[in-house]
């Protein structure tokens, strides 16, 4: 994920855009940069890697004169590595550019106009550059129109023309951008945090369509032979963020689903360093992974069932026992922990009441404490020994979808680090474990592109009054999070079952048609997940089957048959989860229930 802003107006720009990129931040922070068209009409680019104050301090130091218009970006790193050169704007002859996305025919685009050789980074975005710089003869609206028919890909582009001096000029495709003229100037930004200090005024801008911001006016264009004038709908933002931060997606969860796989790289990407999981920055040392002889993990609901997978994940590599235990229960106990104990504390807003009181009584038992929050600031953060914070941005959905991906993504990451640091991992052992790690995110986008076929799933269940899940092992642990996201917004009774207790009491609840959602992806017990299966599919069960790509099984075994990429056993999780909460998601759409407010339920328990 990228922070894009662009501005045109009577004030120092560089102020404006310097001050835009620090709100935007949480979008992209490994390098910043901005391009300023000063009143010469000359282009001053600035870039640095690293956060907005290294540029901030950059720019101090070595930005003279004044500008009125220019662009900024923070970038998260796709293409190409952590590097000034890398960074954004990128300048190919009369262009200066800065993009959100992923152009996915930059090779293509890279011989057809014979750029090898030519550019100075790795990235796509260069490419994009070059091209536009090819196709311009003087018409930026002629060019950027060629640009859009030869790009494959999403983007948000923001563009400065040498010859076009106080014009920035935008073009989107799935990439959020908003725009408002202001009594500022024009401003256009990936994200309304950047307008709201100017303007409670703006508007979406279409997708496929040209915008040229001027000192007094922003103009949108189509994309026809005469460039005819569009005149967007003009919003208001009411202060409500909640009303204000869809960009286009009809629900906060179907947007909250869509950005999990950029949330995992705000994660993930800033704790590594030379291949190796690294907390540095976090301040967590490596102490408190060393001197524990027991894990506590203590959460809530979603937050909880990651610490489900955690045990799962972290006990036989670390060979210590790992508990978990839900915060409002652990609160009343007598829990058998102390000194040597290091309990994680998990909550998404940082608030959660009865998790808050769980820290304070590991406290009292003299337990390490390390909180896994989201919010900088919050109570749990504050209070808590060490905390890691989740970049998952603001969720707003009630549903938790990517707080429960990012939240895992630091719960995997301390397991890799606490083996290295323990001589449970070697080096390598812990490099390929990161590796794996990131592979997850290609998975997961596979998953949310095919919605629409996991759409098609949700026909039988929204017939039913019940549905369950099973698994085994890791199975099992990610069947709770999906029997509790499809009982908390389509509200049909849904349940999770260890696969092998089914003969214990739990097949007598299967009946014909009733939906069972099978996942199998654990190599080591799959033949008895199968098994398992055919027992539930004997009695009449509806059954919906998870499994890896490559794994073979009888056409008959399931009703319906959902394959997510071959990604390592440990890993499953995460395309899985992507699953789970689109077959949840499209349940609620299908009974025409509220999918981001359902009854009874709020997005931070802050009451007992």
């Amino acid at each position: 994920m990228c922070g894009i802003i662009g501005y045109s107006g009577p004030l120092d720009a560089g102020k404006i855009l310097l001050d835009g990129l620090s709100g935007l931040e949480y979008r992209g922070y490994d390098s910043a940069g901005i391009g300023l068209c000063m009143e010469d009409t000359s282009i001053c680019i600035a870039k640095k890697v690293g956060k907005v104050k290294n540029l901030r301090e950059y720019c101090e130091a070595n930005v003279h004169g004044t500008a009125h218009s220019g662009i900024g970006h923070t970038r998260w790193a796709t293409h190409g590595g952590v590097t000034d050169a890398n960074a954004h704007p990128h300048r190919a002859g009369r262009v200066t550019l800065i993009h959100n996305g992923i152009i996915e025919n930059y090779h293509e685009l890279t011989e057809q106009f014979h750029l090898e050789g030519q550019l100075v980074s790795q990235t796509d975005s260069e490419v994009a550059a070059r091209v536009l710089d090819a196709l311009y003869d003087g018409d930026p609206l002629k060019a950027i129109q060629k640009l859009q028919e030869l790009i494959v890909g999403s983007y948000g582009f923001c563009i400065l023309f040498d010859d076009q001096p106080g014009s920035v000029y935008a073009l989107r495709k799935v990439s959020p951008l908003v725009a408002s003229y202001t009594h500022a100037g024009a401003i256009i930004a990936s994200d309304l945090t950047a307008l709201i200090p100017y303007s409670n005024q703006y508007f979406v801008v279409p997708e496929d369509k040209i915008v040229r911001l001027t000192p007094y006016k922003v103009h949108v264009y189509n994309m026809d032979e005469t460039f005819s004038k569009v005149y967007p709908e003009i919003m208001t933002v009411n202060w409500n963020m909640d009303a204000a931060m869809k960009n286009g997606y009809p629900h906060f969860m179907m947007k909250e689903i869509h950005e999990q796989p950029e949330a995992m790289k705000n994660t993930i990407l800033p704790r590594i360093s030379k291949g190796l999981p690294d907390f540095s920055d976090d301040k967590i040392p490596d102490e408190i992974f060393k001197d524990c002889n027991q894990i506590h993990i203590v959460a809530c609901g979603t937050a909880m069932h990651t610490g489900m997978v955690a045990r799962a994940l972290m006990e036989p590599i670390l060979r210590i026992p790992v508990t978990v235990t839900i915060a409002s229960e652990f609160r009343y106990e007598q829990p058998l922990i102390d000194e040597h104990t290091l309990v994680l504390v998990i909550s998404q807003s940082g608030e959660t009441i009865d998790t808050l009181a769980a820290l304070r009584l590991a406290h009292e038992y003299g337990s390490k404490t390390l909180a896994i929050v989201n919010v900088k600031g919050s109570t749990i953060a504050r209070e808590s020994d060490y905390v890691l914070y989740t970049h998952a941005g603001p969720e707003i959905a009630v549903a938790s979808t990517k707080a429960y991906s990012v939240q895992l993504a630091a719960l995997y990451m301390i397991g890799c680090r606490m083996a290295l640091v323990r001589g449970k991992f070697t080096e390598k052992q812990a490099m390929d474990f990161l590796s794996d790690l990131l592979d997850v995110i290609p998975a997961m986008e596979t998953m949310i592109a095919q919605e629409q076929m996991i759409k098609g799933v949700v026909s039988h269940i929204i017939q039913s009054l019940d549905a369950f899940f099973i698994g085994r092992g890791l199975d099992y642990a990610f069947s709770l999070e999906g029997a509790l996201k499809l009982k908390e917004i389509s509200y049909i009774h849904a349940e999770a079952y260890a696969a092998g207790e089914l003969k214990h009491g739990t097949i007598a609840l299967i009946s014909d048609q009733v939906p069972v959602i099978a996942i199998a992806t654990q190599e080591h017990v799959f033949s008895k997940t199968i098994s398992n299966i055919r027992e539930v599919k004997a009695r009449g069960a509806f059954v919906i089957l998870l499994t890896k790509e490559g794994s073979v099984v009888d056409d008959n075994l399931a009703d319906i048959r959902i394959r997510i990429p071959d990604v390592d056993d440990r890993f499953t999780v995460f395309p899985i989860a992507v699953v789970l909460q689109l077959i949840a998601y499209y349940a609620s759409l299908g009974k025409n229930l509220d999918v981001d407010q359902p009854r009874n339920l709020a997005k931070s328990v802050t009451v007992e």
